[in-house]
């Protein structure tokens, strides 16, 4: 939180780096909290360095416009930005690199690797670190940074298509995950697409109403499905629930009501803040507006999978028919944060975040929530009639399952890279520069002084015998040769 805390309050790119840097390390250490875990052990390593990826581009692009306009506080850059002026293609790359450290930090394509990994840290964890705060941090950033980002056009196209890109692809995946946290790891990915989405289509106030949402009902669903997993004794599997909503009351509404905010449905918070952002996609570029309202019909789809595979049907294991409800240290928490996730769109909430779009445009004030409306409904209508009653997977789409095999080409580009040229180094150290070099010298040396060894025999006849040898041999040298 201090961290985070540092990031929101820094006025100059340089604190904001340091606290980028600080949230990483404590993400870091969360994930691998469950040490002995190999499993959380390496999500941890594997998250650490992939937002590192991101952030050497992030941290180029604040050097590059450090030498370009003297300055890394926010209120000095802005005035400067006209010496950029006729430069587009500098521009461009300057807004990218920066962009590189939402791609990171946010998870986006081509580095959200990371993300659904991270679930191996405790729920908690997940709720506050992976849902609300330290993920949102790269919107957060973009939207502090917009000036930079927004005077470049084909920089604010790549970063809308890169968070559209993420949302369809992310909602997807989702679809084919049976560990509950996994599918709520994959919908914060893809809610994270949606508000760069918003940043890319140059409506701040949209990406930055929706992660304000999302927060709220993020969170809860984190948390209640940590309810079902402690109560469940530690059970991820959601194949492996089912009848639920008799066991845990609470849990089953606090639950519904998250999934209902973050599926789009009204009054729910998500209605409000994911209307917004399809507004202003149906108003600058219908093509994204479409692959975003493909997303929320796959939004709807898969958490409504997950929420009649969980709570409905009957108990498919020992674990599920013995549950029970959670205590109220754990539901109470639950019962606040629906409350907001309900409240949480109304202007009396969050007046700061409604100048938009949406409202100077009739057309898409009625058109915009009905096909979002229509999307919602033939989501939820297929999952429901899909998955009601079922105790198998349906459906089985392997590219899917296997997250479209991104884990594998990143493993084997490694492996083809990084590890030959490890493996090359190693040779050469090993067998060239040590066996050769170092250690043939010395054995070398070592020979020699062992066959000097032969001659010292400690006998005089003997000493007396080599010396007349090397008379003679010298006497042969000096006269015949």
């Amino acid at each position: 939180m201090f961290a985070m805390l540092g990031i929101v309050f820094a006025n100059n790119f340089v604190m904001l780096f340091i606290f980028w840097e600080l949230v990483g390390f404590t993400s870091y250490v969360l994930i691998g909290h469950w040490f002995f875990r190999d499993a959380a052990a390496d999500a941890a390593s594997k998250a650490f360095i992939t937002t590192r990826i991101g952030d050497f581009g992030f941290m180029t692009g604040i050097l590059m416009i450090w030498t370009t306009t003297g300055s890394v506080v926010f209120a000095e850059i802005a005035p400067r930005m006209s010496r950029f002026d006729g430069h587009a293609t500098f521009v461009a790359i300057v807004a990218l690199l920066i962009f590189c450290g939402t791609v990171g930090k946010s998870a986006q394509f081509p580095l959200h690797v990371w993300l659904p990994d991270a679930m191996e840290g405790p729920t908690p964890v997940s709720a506050l670190i992976h849902a609300a705060t330290m993920v949102a941090a790269g919107v957060y950033m973009l939207v502090r940074v917009a000036f930079i980002i927004q005077a470049s056009q084909p920089a604010l196209l790549v970063v809308a298509w890169i968070g559209t890109i993420t949302a369809v692809m992310a909602a997807l995946i989702a679809t084919q995950q049976d560990d509950i946290k996994r599918i709520l790891a994959y919908s914060t990915l893809s809610q994270l697409g949606y508000m760069v989405m918003a940043v890319g289509l140059a409506s701040n106030n949209a990406a930055m109403f929706h992660l304000f949402t999302h927060a709220f009902f993020k969170a809860l669903l984190f948390l209640a499905a940590g309810s079902v997993i402690v109560m469940l004794h530690h059970e991820q599997n959601i194949w492996k629930m089912g009848g639920l909503r008799r066991k845990l009351p609470i849990t089953f509404v606090t639950f519904t009501v998250g999934a209902l905010a973050l599926i789009g449905c009204p009054p729910f918070s998500g209605f409000f803040s994911k209307d917004a952002i399809l507004a202003v996609a149906y108003e600058r570029n219908l093509p994204i507006f479409a692959v975003a309202l493909f997303t929320a019909f796959l939004t709807a789809f898969y958490v409504i999978r997950m929420l009649v595979i969980v709570f409905f049907g009957n108990p498919r294991s020992y674990s599920a028919h013995e549950g029970r409800e959670s205590p109220p240290v754990m539901t109470w928490p639950l019962v606040v944060l629906a409350i907001l996730a309900t409240l949480g769109g109304f202007g009396f909430f969050a007046r700061n975040f409604l100048a938009l779009p949406v409202e100077k445009s009739p057309n898409a004030f009625g058109v915009v929530p009905g096909l979002a409306i229509v999307a919602l409904i033939l989501g939820a209508g297929l999952a429901f009639a899909v998955y009601r009653g079922r105790s198998t997977e349906v459906v089985n789409a392997e590219l899917l399952r296997h997250k479209f095999y991104f884990d594998e080409f990143y493993s084997s580009l490694i492996y083809w890279t990084q590890e030959l040229l490890a493996r090359v180094s190693a040779f050469v150290d090993r067998w060239i520069i040590d066996a050769g070099a170092v250690g043939g010298t010395s054995r070398g040396t070592w020979g020699v002084g062992a066959l000097l060894r032969l001659i010292q025999v400690g006998d005089l006849q003997a000493y007396a015998f080599l010396f007349g040898l090397g008379v003679v041999a010298l006497i042969y040298f000096a006269v015949f040769r």
